[in-house]
């Protein structure tokens, strides 16, 4: 579907664009993809490494509606991966998260229907499930707002969802590289927040391959969660360094012992598929009457019971140490002592 199609990737220097834009060179013939960010080092870089003749490069970013809506002239589809991540500096630093996780994103919105782009996809995180810290706040605005938009849409063709996943292995400030470096340091120990603290489980290529099918999935308003595993974080310590201690720091500021990807709040809303789930709106759409039972690739799904939380910690599909090893070999992290 995205072959002879203009894509738009905000963000897209970041670990997943990148992957997104190496795997679209790989599997498509685009006609124009568009990496719209804001660094200009970051650029460089993946100028030398990204020099098909359909890429194009933007200096750009997401605060600037009127440099989108540039951006996005003749685009068809988006991915919205533009985002401040860290939740420490959320926290400390919480106008700049907002200006740019929910001012951005309306930013993005905005561009979108001026252009009369078909599809966009906005990346969410399990942190905005019943968030507790301002990262994930502002990230579910985003959600909402993404999902509003369709009714924004009128009786345009722009149609909007999210994918919301959990922690992506060996992304850029994730705790796979963290202790990956710990370890190449020579640490004595690895530190711990808590040991009871789980994770989803996720590769990058995952994630990208997740977002690209949900394009053809998608009818509009739907946030898509995929069904992924657990691990423990100190289980995550022991398939990487079995021979080193551990020692407990405490939890970060704004962070869960466990994280929620389908909330029991939204159980009534929530439609359970063979390898995802889906949270459909809340709110109605004017003039459009969604059965979001069945997707754009024919997939059926199934109401789940009331009161189904999808949650790290009670989640029945967990990682083992062995089963974590594996993983991260897969997903190109196989950092051992």
């Amino acid at each position: 579907m995205f072959d002879d199609k203009a894509i738009l990737v905000t963000g897209g220097t970041g670990s997943f664009g990148k992957l997104y834009i190496r795997t679209l060179l790989a599997r498509y013939q685009p006609r124009r993809l568009v990496v719209y960010s804001r660094d200009e080092l970051k650029q460089f870089e993946m100028q030398q490494v990204f020099s098909d003749p359909c890429m194009r490069y933007f200096i750009g970013d997401v605060r600037d509606g009127e440099r989108l809506n540039q951006a996005m002239n003749g685009v068809d589809y988006v991915i919205h991966a533009a985002a401040l991540k860290q939740v420490p500096a959320a926290e400390y630093n919480p106008m700049e998260c907002i200006k740019t996780n929910i001012h951005g994103a309306e930013n993005v919105i905005k561009a979108a229907l001026a252009n009369n782009v078909d599809q966009v996809i906005a990346l969410s995180t399990d942190k905005a499930a019943n968030p507790i810290n301002l990262y994930g706040a502002t990230k579910l605005a985003s959600d909402k707002l993404f999902v509003a938009a369709n009714n924004m849409a009128g009786g345009a063709r722009t149609r909007f969802a999210a994918v919301r996943y959990g922690n992506v292995v060996g992304s850029r400030g994730s705790v796979v590289p963290f202790f990956a470096k710990l370890i190449a340091d020579g640490a004595d120990s690895l530190p711990i927040t808590d040991p009871r603290m789980t994770r989803f489980w996720i590769t990058l290529q995952e994630g990208v391959d997740f977002v690209l099918k949900n394009f053809q999935r998608m009818r509009g308003g739907e946030i898509f969660v995929p069904r992924i595993p657990s691990v423990h974080i100190a289980d995550l310590a022991a398939a990487m360094a079995p021979q080193l201690a551990t020692h407990v720091v405490g939890i970060r500021p704004g962070e869960k012992l466990h994280e929620i990807m389908c909330p029991a709040d939204d159980s009534h809303l929530t439609l359970e598929f063979g390898d995802h789930f889906v949270i459909q709106p809340s709110i109605r759409f004017f003039g459009m009457d969604m059965d979001y039972r069945v997707n754009g690739l024919g997939e059926e799904g199934a109401p789940v019971a009331q009161g189904f939380e999808f949650n790290s910690g009670s989640n029945p599909h967990f990682l083992d140490i062995e089963g974590i090893r594996q993983f991260n070999l897969r997903a190109g992290m196989c950092v051992r002592v």
